[in-house]
């Protein structure tokens, strides 16, 4: 059983067994996605890590809670995934969000810390994107308010549907009052697993070809292969 702190580890099984995370893998506090080059650019070099067991490193995480909770962030995606890493590590060494919020004073809430601090427990392909400006961060919220895989849904949804981040919030509340999550992005226009892509010329005509010579829909061939290719 957990105690539903950040940095506890949650994976589902996919419709083929194979173990799919939901949740942070890395540390708490560890910059695993601020610290990438290869996502953030010389940014890069200015990512912190927030060490909870470590008291100065928790003394600057409850610094930069304070902060970020009075909104000195410039909408800043990154800072802001800096602050969420600080709340994830300030609870973690503080043991309650309670004690967190107490810690970091100001205008920090229990609430607007857990909210924090779940977004910097959604799993590292989430959190990439979010690196990227490509998920707002405060759509990453509503995200990281789901369970299990619809949680995944939702975030991909999000980039493949255009969501808007009222509308995020939306479909996870629908999700967490137990709505499916196919209802519930339905209802946004939104169709579970729609993708668009675009495949070379070659490619496009040997798909076509094959799926008519067999009498089966394309993306049911560009499904099977695509799962033995990640298997």
């Amino acid at each position: 059983m957990t105690d539903n702190r950040p940095g506890d580890r949650t994976q589902r099984r996919g419709e083929n067994g194979r173990s799919i995370p939901t949740d942070r893998e890395s540390p708490v506090g560890t910059p695993v996605i601020r610290g990438d080059e290869s996502v953030t650019g010389t940014r890069a070099r200015e990512a912190v890590q927030f060490d909870p067991t470590d008291p100065e490193s928790l003394a600057d995480a409850a610094e930069t809670v304070r902060q970020f909770a009075a909104g000195n962030t410039n909408d800043d995606h990154l800072y802001m995934l800096r602050g969420a890493a600080a709340c994830a590590a300030l609870v973690r060494g503080e043991g309650s969000y309670k004690a967190a919020a107490e810690r970091a004073g100001g205008d920090a809430t229990v609430s607007f810390i857990r909210k924090w601090a779940r977004v910097h427990d959604l799993p590292r392909s989430v959190r990439k994107q979010v690196a990227l400006g490509q998920i707002a961060p405060t759509a990453a919220k509503h995200i990281a308010r789901v369970g299990g895989e619809a949680r995944l849904l939702l975030a991909w949804a999000t980039l493949d549907g255009d969501l808007t981040v009222r509308d995020v919030r939306s479909v996870a509340s629908a999700i967490n009052d137990g709505t499916p999550i196919e209802e519930a992005l339905a209802d946004h226009g939104v169709t579970v697993g729609q993708l668009e892509v675009t495949l070379s010329p070659t490619t496009y005509r040997d798909l076509r070809r094959r799926a008519s010579i067999e009498g089966v829909d394309p993306g049911q061939l560009v499904t099977d292969a695509l799962e033995n290719h990640l298997e």
